[in-house]
């Protein structure tokens, strides 16, 4: 180390210093000699001056080209990560050609402030922003924080105030989308008159999507982060121009004097480190010999090797591995406190990774294995820095592949699960092939996509196929699906299944009816007449199972609203004596061709909730068509969710098209939130419940752009369906708030509370439906979980005991269950409900039947019990309260829009999917265990779920808590909290204990077969349950 001061280092790095001094001096002197110096000021200015930024070098050039304030609007876009690329022509420099950017382009002629006066008509003035030192845009902005002009005429003065308040909402603008990942749209933005941020508050949905294209989630999720108060707004404003003034003041600093001044000083420090060695510390003279010899750590060395075969397939968790190397070449050994960040997107998705440093020889010092789980196809885009420099190649980008297709995702397109076609006339199906994570699948050219394939037409009532019956599939290059063309010849009626790889499709089984060409005309004429009063004779041969010992002459007469069946008293008046409504829980079952009355095809009508009819009638297709085209006509023309859901959705706007979606304020006490509110709704009208709330809490500050009513909807519902507050309630008193609600009966509901609440609460969730089906930002959920029963009652099905399990899981396996399992002839039941206080009296004998405390329940009616309970206990209770609500929901949503889904269905309308936030459950979880290696389990554990889809997430509580849903508070919510434990096993998989939701982590070799081991345990692992 001594030597390193020798002298003829010493006169090597003096010679250094001497090099940099004259390199900086003849810049200087260019400068000095070679450019125009800005004249001083003629009189000092009396207010305070902003501090003038550097001459434009860009302003000589002699070249036509455009002026535009985005002329770092390309860096901005190449730092921004998923964003689309921008379609605006740009020039050599990165500047945007595009010419209407509302009086922001010029010709490059003059100073940006020249430019700025000249395209606003304030020329005359230049002379006064020449003596403020003013040369740029951003100091033009500035000019809204100076004083009065007294030399200017007052409305020249006003004039540029404005002009300069309106550039600088410009730039805020500009700057705030430039953070979000959406600069590459300001210029549309503007055309579509969004010039400041208060605009996008305003701007509609559908106009955002078409500005902003794909990347609307990313705008409405940028959208969403805007503050709810005009002073956090302006707070918000406020940091956004102070970002703006310092890049501004950063790009301007580096001038040719600070450039003389640092190179004179590092030379000079670099020369006196030198000759003066024994001055200095050994720290000092240890770094300065790293930077010497290059015996530091250098992005740019660092090299990434990509440990998977392109393209690769999802499903798998992948490696890559990043070498890290000195400048002279050396490797680099990595640590905590190199600040190696990686980041992995796809789309606006971002990705979790596991980091791994070093390794266990000492040749693997310099190396970092990062690892993550590939579930979506399509680009993720591979970002890896240190400290704030791209590594060699970063960003990457690299192709994952969809799956191969899995039967339970791939559907049918506008499934029906009966289709109607013409004889011998070829009639069109669609597949959509999609992998085990949803994703659509895709082949390539060597790829069969019609392998593993089979279609099986079977005629009802046979099992052999059907003859005279062609299948064609091909398949469709540019949407990705599958055509399935069927012909068959014979009229009649079939069943198909679709299967792959012997595994049924998720819709894949379905009738068919196929009609001659004359029974086609006539459904056709069927369904277009305005005449409901469409009938066809049959004869009824069975009720509820019951064969009829003669069969009875009926009529069926069918209309776009219900099917009903009449019998013929003395052969001439008709007499109702069953009606169907003609929604998608009402099934037709196709039997074949019935023997015993003259060979006629048979068929059995069940709509869940009356006694199943079973029919023979000789125009059985023709009418069972007709119903089938009526159906799809009310729901949209599938029975799919999605499309269900979307002709819901435009139905609900068609039905209140006439009511205005315009402000209502609504004023509110957060303290008395239930009763304040039904008190100021009470007089609302159908078109006050459709207009736009804007709510505001007595005695707080705050400006209603959205937030402050969705957390209006989030209290209220929580205030009407939380169990705690007792209008709806668990069936289990020692149920927790994972426990579905259902209607608390009057004898158990607080006195305070009353059927208005009830009818409240329907049109809470009548105006959530509403605002949903206007989209974006309006889509409101409700924050809920009904009984499957409750939601039954709501679309006019008829519940039974099988709803116990799921709304009263307690009841089901202490006594459903049992029952079922059992002989009931030594119970001594009785067809009785005894109720009982909660201090165990009794209180109340109820008889489920006429008679019933003396008639005894056998074997043969055991199931007839069930259901009267069920009845009982599920409906009847509660009738006044459903009543009540269905009174509320249907003011806005008409209950036959409703019954076009089932109870899940319905479900998931109301509620949505539930979404599961790994933030909350990171704060809101309790650790047991803290060894190393359960640590290092608990940050893998992290990393899964992170990557988890919302099914595994499911899969997941239902696992550990014995609920697949959270409570509506989300994870701080669960009672007891979540758990995680270390197990004290090697390599087995993870155990649960429901009853006190823990998850047990035994140690693992990898993080590959940690994941593995965590995937079996929540989708296979019934095996894994340790209950208490």
């Amino acid at each position: 180390m001594a030597q390193w001061s020798s002298p003829s280092t010493s006169v090597w790095l003096g010679g250094i210093f001497f090099l940099a001094l004259a390199l900086s001096l003849a810049k200087l002197a260019l400068v000095v000699w070679g450019s125009p110096a800005p004249g001083p000021p003629d009189q000092a200015p009396t207010s305070p001056t902003p501090p003038a930024p550097a001459p434009d070098d860009n302003n000589n050039d002699t070249a036509d080209r455009h002026f535009d304030v985005d002329a770092d609007l390309s860096d901005a876009l190449k730092e921004a990560p998923n964003t689309a690329p921008d379609t605006t022509p740009h020039g050599p420099d990165g500047q945007s050609l595009d010419s209407e950017d509302h009086g922001l382009e010029l010709e490059h002629s003059g100073s940006e402030a020249d430019r700025w006066l000249a395209e606003n008509n304030l020329e005359e003035h230049r002379d006064l922003l020449q003596r403020l030192g003013i040369s740029s845009l951003v100091s033009c902005a500035t000019l809204t924080e100076l004083p009065d002009f007294p030399e200017l005429p007052e409305y020249d003065e006003a004039r540029l105030q404005r002009a300069a308040h309106s550039l600088r909402q410009r730039l805020i603008l500009r700057r705030w989308l430039n953070q979000l990942g959406l600069g590459q749209y300001y210029h549309r933005l503007i055309h579509a008159d969004v010039t400041a941020l208060e605009d996008v508050y305003w701007l509609e949905d559908n106009r955002a999507q078409q500005l902003v294209g794909k990347d609307f989630a990313l705008w409405s999720a940028a959208r969403q982060t805007l503050p709810s108060s005009k002073d956090q707004l302006e707070w918000l404003k406020t940091e956004l121009w102070s970002g703006v003034v310092k890049e501004s003041q950063h790009e301007d600093a580096w001038t040719w004097g600070g450039m003389l001044v640092v190179s004179v000083s590092v030379a000079g420090l670099v020369t006196l480190a030198a000759m003066t060695q024994p001055s200095l510390a050994p720290e000092a003279k240890t770094s300065l010999l790293q930077y010497v010899t290059g015996k530091y750590l250098l992005p740019s060395n660092c090299t990434v090797t990509f440990e998977w075969d392109e393209p690769a397939v999802v499903g798998e968790t992948v490696t890559f591995t990043v070498r890290f190397y000195q400048r002279n070449g050396q490797p680099y050994p990595i640590c905590d406190t190199d600040s190696l960040v990686v980041e992995v997107n796809e789309g606006i998705r971002r990705v979790a990774t596991l980091s791994e440093l070093g390794g266990t020889e000492p040749s693997e010092a310099n190396i970092a294995k990062v690892k993550f789980t590939v579930r979506h196809a399509g680009v993720y885009r591979i970002v890896v820095l240190v400290g704030n420099c791209h590594v060699q190649g970063s960003p990457f980008q690299k192709k994952f592949l969809p799956g191969a297709p899995n039967p339970r995702n791939t559907v049918f397109v506008r499934h029906s699960s009966t289709v109607v076609c013409t004889a011998k006339t070829p009639y069109p199906l669609h597949i959509e092939p999609r992998d085990e994570f949803n994703n659509l699948c895709t082949f390539e050219d060597e790829e069969d996509p019609l392998s593993g394939y089979t279609v099986n037409i079977t005629a009802v009532g046979s099992t052999e196929p059907a003859e005279d019956c062609s299948i064609n599939m091909e398949y469709d290059i540019f949407t990705s699906r599958i055509e399935l063309v069927v012909c068959i010849m014979p009229e009649g009626c079939y069943h198909a299944c679709v299967s792959y790889n012997s595994v049924p499709l998720h819709n894949g089984e379905f009738d068919i009816l196929v009609l001659s060409g004359n029974d086609a005309n006539l459904v056709y004429k069927n369904v277009a007449s305005k005449n409901h009063n469409i009938c066809y004779e049959a004869r009824l041969v069975s009720l509820n199972g019951d064969r009829l010992v003669k069969p009875r002459r009926v009529a069926c007469y069918v209309s776009p609203k219900q099917i009903t069946i009449k019998d013929y008293v003395f052969k001439f008046f008709p007499k109702r004596l069953y009606t169907f409504r003609l929604c998608p829980s009402t099934k037709f079952n196709y039997l074949g061709n019935n023997n015993q009355h003259s060979g006629l095809p048979g068929f059995i009508i069940d709509d869940g909730s009356q006694p199943k009819v079973e029919l023979v009638a000789r125009d059985r297709n023709v009418l069972a068509a007709t119903f089938t085209h009526f159906l799809l006509k009310n729901i949209g023309g599938s029975e799919t969710f999605k499309d269900k859901r979307d002709f819901f959705y435009h139905e609900v706007r068609k039905m209140h098209q006439k009511h205005f979606h315009e402000k209502l304020s609504l004023r509110v006490q957060r303290e008395k939130l239930l009763e304040s509110s039904m008190k100021v709704t009470k007089s609302f009208s159908v078109s006050d419940w459709c207009r736009n709330f804007e709510v505001a809490f007595i005695g707080e500050q705050g400006i209603d752009w959205g937030g402050v009513r969705r957390e209006w909807f989030e209290l209220v519902c929580a205030a009407l369906f939380d169990s705690r507050n007792k209008l709806f309630t668990a069936f289990s008193e020692s149920s927790n708030q994972q426990a579905l609600v259902h209607p608390t009966p009057a004898h158990r509901r607080p006195p305070h509370l009353k059927l208005k609440h009830l009818e409240f609460a329907g049109r809470i969730v009548g105006k959530c439906l509403y605002e949903s089906s206007l989209g974006g930002v309006y889509r409101q959920m409700v924050r809920a979980r009904f009984t499957r029963s409750f939601l039954a009652q709501i679309i006019g099905l008829r519940v039974h005991y099988k709803y116990f399990e799921q709304d009263d899981p307690e009841l089901y396996l202490s006594k459903i269950k049992y029952i079922l399992e059992n002989d009931v002839e030594e119970m001594d039941l009785y067809f009785i409900e005894e109720e009982y206080d909660r201090a165990g009296q009794l209180v109340e004998v109820v008889e489920l039947i006429p008679n019933g405390s003396k008639i005894r329940v056998q074997e043969s009616t055991k199931q007839q019990y069930l259901d009267a309970l069920a009845q009982y206990r599920l409906a009847t209770s509660v009738r006044d309260e459903v009543e009540a609500f269905l009174k509320g929901l249907t003011d806005l949503v008409p209950d036959n829009l409703l019954s076009i889904f089932d109870e899940n269905e319905l479900e998931l309308l109301l509620c949505g999917t539930e979404e599961y936030n790994v933030s909350d459950f990171k704060a809101n979880h309790v650790i047991n265990g803290g060894s190393a290696d359960f640590r290092r389990s608990l940050e893998w554990f992290w990393t899964a779920v992170s990557n988890f889809t919302k099914e595994e997430m499911a899969r997941l509580l239902q696992f550990t808590t014995g609920c697949s849903q959270l409570p509506p508070g989300g994870f701080r919510e669960l009672s007891p909290r979540f758990q995680i434990t270390a197990a004290p096993t090697f390599g087995s998989l993870p155990t649960a204990h429901t009853c006190f939701n823990q998850l047990c982590l035994p140690e693992y070799e990898s993080y590959e077969h940690f994941e593995k081991a965590l995937r079996i345990a929540i989708n296979e692992g019934a095996e894994g349950f340790g209950l208490f």
